[in-house]
């Protein structure tokens, strides 16, 4: 049977960069395995590749705290390890009077969560930064950046095997149970043994744990964000980031446009409940998770509470003229035939059993298990920051002293698990 100290189950980005701090930095032998044939081919590869400024997380919460520090080691990371970015920041617009205290708001959280390169725009000063740009007022970020996280998870991924670790692609997990020297793992390329376990399954993290014997205590509804290009004559339209003001209600941050780091500048998403935790098109169905789905009081306590949300996303999902019609609230010029579909993302949303959706960092620890349940948006960007919080994480299960100047365990809410 094969052995390794610390064995992580999903080759997402955060799976990784916590692979990674346990093998460089504690110089542990760690074993990643991840069900598709390459890393990142999920969440992490369908991400809209933003660098995050840390703007509109509630001050202090777990999502705050990592992104500013996360922020700033993606930065130099990707500039060390020769990974394309750009620090080319982002536009709030505030497109009515009405959205004009919700502006400031996020004014407020940004200049509390450390950023300062905010400005508050008015409508002759937004045209100077996008000359296109319809509003009322807008916000200036210069914090925010454009990546390609696969890239990213590429460098991650060869920086442990560099320290002596191990990823195995296309090695799907299947459960693991307890021995009194450790864990016993089973995976589709054979048995594992493990001193610890790291679940970052993703859009399976819920079921991970129970096959692990832990209750997760959420349950993880997949919902799908569709995406449209701009066509490369419009795409001199957009020249930054350029996003609405969000409602606070949700965890979505709406209709926006993004320039990305290949080339091009992508629009959306929209989000609709996918009917399958890997449901990147309206055609892909699980039997498995519509029966969970009516099975979950969680999931219609969800429904109830957002049904009509859900519709207006519904519409916008089926009508390219209604998404037409919600990117033009930002910019008038752009016109239907701009558009091109692009692809779609699942985000992995973590429900609590009162039907609330988690919004932020969600971890349960077990006797030698960590399990990471809920890493939202800005997960990616806060990948290097999250790794090793988790990672310190892990070592406190396992009695040992904490990476060096990294953040403390209780950087996250992370509950003990029965």
């Amino acid at each position: 049977m094969e052995r390794t100290d610390v064995l992580v189950v999903g080759g997402g980005i955060v799976g990784l960069a916590t692979g990674m701090a346990l093998a460089e930095e504690a110089g542990l032998a760690v074993t990643v395995v991840e069900t598709e044939a390459e890393v990142a081919r999920h969440q992490t590869g369908h991400n809209s590749g933003v660098i995050h400024s840390g703007l509109y997380y509630k001050p202090g919460s777990a999502k705050a705290r990592n992104c500013a520090d996360g922020r700033e080691r993606m930065y130099r990371f990707c500039a060390d390890n020769g990974v394309p970015h750009d620090r080319c920041g982002k536009l709030v617009v505030a497109t009515s009077e009405s959205e004009l205290p919700a502006l400031a708001e996020l004014e407020r959280r940004g200049t509390a969560n450390g950023l300062v390169g905010l400005k508050r725009l008015s409508v002759a000063e937004m045209r100077e930064v996008e000359p296109h740009v319809a509003g009322v007022a807008g916000l200036r970020v210069s914090e925010t950046g454009i990546v390609n996280y696969t890239a990213v998870s590429k460098v991650y991924a060869a920086k442990i095997a560099a320290a002596g670790g191990t990823v195995r692609t296309g090695t799907k997990f299947l459960g693991c149970k307890r021995e009194s020297d450790g864990l016993v793992v089973e995976t589709t390329a054979g048995t594992i043994g493990a001193k610890l376990l790291v679940n970052c399954g993703g859009l399976h993290s819920d079921r991970v744990a129970k096959a692990c014997g832990v209750d997760p205590g959420v349950r993880i509804i997949p919902f799908r964000g569709e995406y449209y290009e701009l066509t490369p004559q419009a795409a001199g339209l957009c020249k930054h980031l350029i996003y609405p003001v969000p409602d606070a209600r949700l965890p979505f941050l709406g209709v926006h446009y993004t320039r990305m780091i290949g080339g091009g500048v992508e629009c959306g998403p929209n989000a609709v409940l996918a009917f399958k935790r890997e449901g990147y098109r309206l055609r892909d169905v699980s039997v498995r998770d519509l029966l969970e789905y009516a099975r979950d009081p969680a999931f219609w306590k969800m429904a109830k509470a957002f049904w009509w949300t859900g519709l207006g996303e519904m519409y916008r999902s089926a009508s390219r003229r209604a998404f037409w019609h919600a990117l033009r609230k930002l910019i008038p010029a752009v016109k239907f035939g701009d558009l091109v579909p692009a692809g779609a993302g699942v985000r992995a949303q973590a429900v609590r059993p009162d039907g609330k959706l988690e919004d932020d960092f969600f971890i349960r620890r077990a006797e030698r298990m960590v399990h990471v349940l809920n890493a939202p948006s800005p997960a990616a960007t806060a990948s290097i920051s999250i790794g090793r919080s988790v990672a310190n994480l892990a070592l406190a299960e396992l009695g040992r002293a904490p990476l060096r100047e990294a953040p403390p365990p209780s950087f996250f809410g992370a509950t003990r698990a029965a």
